[in-house]
């Protein structure tokens, strides 16, 4: 017999051997109608896998982020499975379970479009109607190469395996080459819908074939898709491209280059408007600002070692003789630089640098998504050069302007991804000792703060640990804003010093930190978040004057420079329009007040005012206590 604990930490006993299946029969019968899988001693496993010693079992059900995984990747199958059924010759590659869904990367035989997806949806449901089972298999690397000989991408990642116990799972005719783990039956999928086509290359490597990537979502239930469906609509209307074109805030052009945005006069108002009030804060926060140029000369980078790192992520270079510059793809190295242009003592520290940066970073062309991912983007960043002793006080300030920041934006909902080294991984200075010194500081700084984090292996940057303050928007999406990242090895290899209160040399050090990451990021998401319903403060325009007729003009000029004085972002709109299409294209650009003026405005030096959200009710009232209430709302940040 074996023993197993459940979460409640009531214990069961149960024979060696026994299915797994039959364990959470025992537990309830109608608890297994709702698994998918179970967990033993953490490890996730098929219902069928045998329960085979003492330890903590769990039962997963679809609704929880483990049985979503499973059940996804589950579809994932049961489509790759009738796009096989519908173009025969077709060659699989992989397909795993993603945030939300899940893809598949197919060398299809034959034409296929978004137009077939349909089609392949009712195969898909036939596979779900034939209740097969899914079960797992294990086999010899040679065997696996046998039933993959016609495959060469198959062949490919078995290639990368270790001979041993290699497993395949099988749904009727179907097979593929899986870890698994999967629900029982192809029954047992629930709602899916297929979304998109989309180009992806084998391996993402460009030299390699082009394939077919399907995507598609998976949920537990029809109510639970299309309540998914309804969030990604709502998500459509609110496409930063889509309402950065209705308010002309950027634009993109060939004429320029993919993936360098060009900012019209109200995104440009925003961009400064967002900048200002982080300055701001920084400034109140003892932050000095520098600047540093667009471009360096690469024996800097090679000295921090971006070069050997971040090469990849960086523009060719351009030569000067003997010499060679980069495009400036972060600011680290250059404040360090700053930092060396003068000795420093104990009592300066810490030194606290920050720059609104352009930055160039060579991102792939399949890569970039509106102002999401760009390869010219403005950097908020900024590096504080202190003592260890001083390095828990300077991230508690750094977390304070964070949270100053994020709630002053709406963005109350956000947690923190602790993103280590990978002691595994190549792409990391190598240092044992600094890194490990580096990685406690930053425990201690989020347990202080009293700040829950999630430890992320893999995901740090190559010469120190990071904290990611990961928002969500008001649609539920995840948005990776903030960081805070100590570092004990650059300001080493830059030659960066203090002479400490023994008169020794020692070395500071550097913590790199970003409040709102990329002023072309931050202002994406920004956009989405608001549906371009900006608040007063952050309005590119804060009110549009509308005189009822061309008679009213200069009474409507006369109130825009009135309320010019007061610091307030005012157009008139003496547009050929009648007004009433005047308030319906201003409403349509978000602007927060429609002012309208006629003969009894002008006599009587008022506005009739009209706030954006309230429909047709208006309100009159003087210039001066116009100019007085929306002040109040800017300086309320409202």
């Amino acid at each position: 017999m074996a023993t197993v604990r459940l979460p409640d930490g009531k214990e069961l006993n149960v024979e060696k051997g026994e299915k797994a299946r039959d364990v959470v029969e025992k537990i309830g019968p109608r608890l297994l109608k709702d698994a998918v899988v179970v967990k033993l001693d953490g490890e996730i496993r098929d219902l069928d896998a045998p329960v085979d010693g003492d330890g903590d079992f769990e039962v997963v059900t679809k609704d929880s982020p483990d049985g979503l995984y499973v059940l996804r990747h589950s579809t994932a199958h049961a489509m790759a499975q009738a796009v096989l059924e519908l173009y025969p010759g077709s060659k699989l590659t992989i397909g795993p379970p993603i945030q939300d869904g899940f893809y598949y990367d197919i060398e299809v035989s034959g034409k296929i479009s978004d137009d077939d997806l349909p089609r392949i949806e009712e195969r898909m449901r036939e596979v779900v109607e034939r209740e097969l089972p899914i079960e797992r298999e294990e086999m010899s690397k040679a065997e696996v190469e046998e039933l993959y000989k016609d495959n060469p991408y198959k062949l490919e990642l078995i290639n990368d395996l270790e001979d041993g116990d290699i497993t395949v799972y099988r749904q009727g005719d179907f097979f593929d080459l899986c870890r698994g783990p999967h629900v029982p039956t192809t029954g047992s999928i629930g709602a899916f819908k297929l979304q998109n086509l989309a180009g992806a290359y084998w391996r993402g490597d460009e030299k390699n074939t082009m394939l077919t990537r399907i995507y598609g979502t998976a949920w537990p239930t029809e109510k639970q898709l299309k309540a998914y469906l309804k969030r990604l609509e709502e998500a459509r209307e609110r496409d930063h491209r889509k309402i950065g074109k209705d308010l002309e805030l950027f634009t993109f052009s060939p004429d320029v280059g993919a993936g360098i945005p060009l900012f019209l006069p109200k995104g440009e108002t925003l961009r400064h408007l967002m900048e200002s009030y982080v300055r701001d804060v920084q400034t109140r926060h003892g932050y000095d600002h520098v600047w540093s140029g667009n471009i360096a000369n690469q024996k800097l980078y090679e000295k921090s070692g971006h070069l050997e790192h971040y090469i990849d992520d960086m523009f060719p270079p351009m030569e000067d003789g003997e010499t060679k510059y980069r495009l400036k793809p972060m600011n680290c190295p250059s404040h360090m630089t700053i930092f060396n242009a003068r000795a420093h003592s104990y009592r300066d520290l810490p030194v606290r640098y920050a720059e609104f940066a352009t930055l160039y970073r060579y991102e792939k062309s399949g890569q970039l998504t509106g102002l999401t991912r760009v390869r010219a983007l403005t950097q908020d960043d900024a590096h504080v050069f202190c003592t260890e002793d001083q390095v828990q006080e300077e991230f508690a300030r750094a977390l304070e302007i964070i949270r100053e920041v994020l709630d002053t934006y709406g963005f109350s909902d956000y947690r923190v991804q602790l993103s280590l080294r990978d002691p595994e991984g190549g792409k990391y200075i190598a240092n044992e000792e600094k890194w490990a010194r580096a990685e406690q500081e930053l425990r201690d700084a989020l347990e202080r703060a009293e700040i829950p984090y999630e430890p992320e292996v893999g995901e740090a940057a190559f010469y120190g640990p990071k904290a990611d303050f990961m928002a969500k928007d008001v649609l539920g999406r995840e948005w990776q804003l903030s960081t805070i990242q100590v570092d004990f090895l650059q300001p080493e290899r830059l030659g960066c010093e203090y002479i400490g209160e023994d008169g020794e040399r020692r070395t500071p050090v550097l913590l790199h930190r970003a409040v709102t990451g990329t002023t072309e990021r931050f202002m994406a998401v920004l956009v989405e978040h608001f549906g371009g319903v900006f608040p007063v403060w952050l309005s590119p325009v804060q009110a549009v004057v509308i005189p009822i007729s061309d008679k009213h003009v200069e009474y409507a000029e006369a109130v825009k420079k009135r309320l010019s004085e007061s610091d307030l972002r005012v157009e008139v709109d003496d547009s050929v329009n009648t007004m009433q299409k005047k308030i319906r294209d201003n409403a349509r650009q978000k602007v927060p007040y429609l002012l309208i003026v006629g003969d009894r405005e002008a006599e009587e030096g008022s506005v009739n005012v009209r706030k954006r959200g309230e429909g047709k009710k208006q309100e009159a009232m003087t210039i001066e206590e116009f100019a007085g209430r929306v002040s109040v709302e800017v300086e309320a940040k409202k």
